[in-house]
């Protein structure tokens, strides 16, 4: 691709990074719903009721809704950066169906297609009053706008990088770990919206128990309401206990598993910087967790625990991506890797 092409994907990849740490100031601030409409605020595009013909007229057509420029003002500031972003993809797919005849772009049309869900997701997390399966939803999305970007930046580097041989163990294991993060991203994103981090406030242990009571059947109900229900009724601390231990459970699981995949990759000299990359986010991401409970959820360790899951993503996909290059030439993995015996008849 042109080198436009690559400063623009370069410059999209952080502006992901940056749109999912805001999004998360944004909601752990509870600025979610600082303006009550969308795309605008207070039916302004531009800025916030500031000035007190502004706030009148706010007040005039949004009655009941309390006026607060501070969160307003945070909202839109995400919303700029987002819309920045989907401005900057566009660009991007554009530049890639230019030159769809030497490569077809699937992957930079797959992300027209998450931006636009996003901003629909954005508009019914307002609409919704930041509904929990919404917000988790939208979450997952700029994960996934985020994982997309990062796809194409590897494979942008991909044509310099050697080829690795690695045993379908390897492989196996990369696979696992990549699904692992996703699912405990997708978990965090439900203790987020729920406002379950602060529930269990001892670490290693909950309520000052290996096993609290728990109410799984609401923790985990999808279609209903923020603290509430299915029916209605006000969510049990048990459920909310329920979503905060399972997460923190499966981020052993994320431990093991993505630990053990960064290990085998340092062990191997063509692929220990991806090693060191995915250790380094894991130890991150696991040290920031342990903070937040023991600090008790200060705003910045917070949103850093968030940034923190989005590198830990960008790294195991890195592995992954590297465990999985195969030969250019026949597609498959380079005959250095295999017996002698073999590589003569092939």
């Amino acid at each position: 691709m042109s080198r436009a092409y690559r400063s623009l994907l370069g410059t999209a990849l952080l502006l992901a990074l940056v749109v999912v740490s805001l999004g998360a100031y944004v909601r752990l601030s509870d600025a979610g719903l600082g303006c009550p409409d969308w795309p605008g605020c207070y039916g302004q595009l531009i800025g916030v009721p500031e000035q007190a013909h502004d706030i009148h007229a706010a007040q005039s057509a949004f009655p009941g809704k309390p006026i607060e420029a501070p969160k307003a003002w945070k909202e839109m500031i995400h919303r700029y950066a987002a819309g920045t972003l989907g401005l900057a993809i566009a660009a991007l797919a554009v530049l890639a169906w230019r030159s769809r005849a030497r490569r077809k772009p699937w992957l930079e049309i797959a992300l027209v297609g998450v931006v636009l869900i996003q901003a629909l997701l954005g508009m019914l997390t307002v609409t919704k009053l930041l509904k929990p399966v919404i917000v988790t939803s939208h979450l997952l999305g700029g994960m996934t706008t985020l994982a997309l970007l990062a796809l194409l930046w590897l494979r942008e580097k991909q044509p310099g990088r050697q080829p690795v041989v690695t045993p379908p163990g390897l492989r196996l294991l990369a696979a696992a770990a990549l699904l692992a993060v996703l699912v405990q991203i997708a978990l965090g994103g439900w203790v987020s919206s729920n406002y379950a981090a602060a529930i269990c406030a001892d670490f290693p242990t909950c309520q000052g128990s290996w096993w609290p009571e728990m109410d799984i059947h609401h923790a985990f109900t999808l279609d209903r309401e923020l603290g509430a229900t299915a029916s209605g009724a006000l969510l049990p601390g048990a459920a909310l206990t329920a979503i905060h231990w399972t997460h923190r459970l499966f981020a052993g699981l994320v431990l093991i598993v993505a630990g053990s995949l960064g290990l085998r990759l340092l062990a191997r000299a063509e692929t220990r910087a991806c090693g060191r990359m995915l250790l380094a986010a894991l130890g991150l991401q696991i040290g920031l967790g342990i903070a937040n409970v023991l600090l008790q959820l200060p705003l910045p360790l917070a949103v850093a625990h968030n940034t923190g899951a989005a590198l830990l993503l960008c790294a195991t996909l890195a592995a992954a991506s590297r465990v999985f290059t195969r030969s250019e030439a026949r597609g498959r993995f380079p005959a250095a890797g295999f017996p002698r015996r073999f590589q003569a008849v092939r």
